[in-house]
């Protein structure tokens, strides 16, 4: 398959925002019965980010979008769309995007929420991509950003020690050179949902005092589950959208997971057959950030100056859903 030679979008500018509270494996120990060795030989993880009491999920989006504003030159007039990926809303409803365009003062363009598990950030891509090649959107601002210390379970030993809070954010619009999206692979299976599932607080389970008593308004995980179907569905996606580019697995510069579990990091590379040096990880640092991971990842690597003009880069991702994603493109 030849790769694609057709417009093309392209990142333009990254930012990212952490909350100041650093929560590490060893606090964990007071919390709940765990150890530094348990926590990092299953997952990796040595520390995470936790938002402040006054904090949401919009004030963590707000400022990775400044900082991408600031790094791509641009102003909040110069967007036509906001999207922001996310699980831990400010409140049902407004959208959070919505706060978010109110706290820029972007003025009077379409702001909306994506919803697509952990993968949820590169659905974003995907859509803006088609936004703005279809000619809709010039320029969107993509943000993924979540608050998960406000659903996780901090009695469940096998999930708490798993995520954190933060927020990444990209600017995107069409490329006038060879840089940009290449290809892109996405889908997902719903009949897997009850795996990795928020259980109240819908329609389904309204909220009351049964199921705040229940904790079913935390993340529930069946960890066995999605660690076998995260490895599957990230190594065929990943497979899929290299293929669809025409791009070899050695000509991947780097390739950027989900940052969900170190073991799911290195069996995906593995299967991918990418050299551990290839393979970006921060998830000892900020934990399983959800949606935030990979634009996190992203300006980090940006600022570092690991992201070389023409590096071919290959995001991947898997989340509840079940969903998945991939998306190759050149820096």
């Amino acid at each position: 398959m030849v790769r694609r030679t057709e417009r093309k979008v392209k990142i333009v500018g990254t930012g990212m925002y952490v909350p100041d509270k650093v929560l590490t494996n060893a606090d964990l120990q007071k919390m709940v019965d765990t150890t530094d060795d348990w926590i990092v030989s299953r997952t990796g993880i040595r520390e995470r980010r936790i938002g402040a009491k006054e904090q949401a999920t919009s004030d963590l989006a707000l400022i990775a979008a400044k900082r991408a504003l600031r790094a791509a030159h641009l102003e909040p007039h110069d967007l036509d769309v906001i999207i922001v990926a996310n699980h831990t809303p400010d409140t049902p409803f407004p959208a959070t995007a919505c706060w978010v365009q109110a706290g820029l003062k972007a003025g009077f363009i379409p702001a909306f929420d994506l919803i697509g598990g952990c993968t949820g950030f590169l659905y974003g891509m995907i859509v803006a991509e088609g936004l703005i090649l279809s000619g809709i959107a010039h320029r969107v601002l993509l943000i993924g950003a979540e608050m998960l210390s406000r659903i996780t379970n901090w009695e469940d030993r096998n999930t708490c020690v798993l995520f954190g809070d933060g927020a990444g954010a990209v600017i995107l619009e069409e490329s006038k050179d060879e840089s940009g999206i290449l290809s892109h692979f996405w889908q997902a299976d719903g009949s897997l949902g009850p795996l990795l599932i928020l259980p109240a607080g819908g329609s389904r389970l309204p909220a009351c005092h049964e199921t705040v008593a229940r904790k079913q308004h935390t993340l529930h995980m069946k960890g066995n589950e999605v660690f076998k179907h995260a490895v599957k569905r990230m190594g065929e996606a990943a497979e899929e959208v290299l293929k669809r580019a025409g791009i070899k697995k050695e000509e991947v510069d780097w390739f950027l997971p989900h940052q969900a579990n170190m073991r799911i990091i290195e069996a995906t590379g593995e299967r991918l057959g990418i050299p551990r040096e290839k393979v970006y990880v921060n998830i000892n640092r900020y934990g399983n950030v959800s949606v935030a991971c990979i634009p996190m990842a992203l300006d980090e690597m940006q600022h570092a100056g690991q992201l070389k003009k023409g590096n071919i880069v290959l995001l991947d991702a898997f989340g509840a859903g079940f969903t998945w994603a991939a998306v190759a493109l050149r820096w």
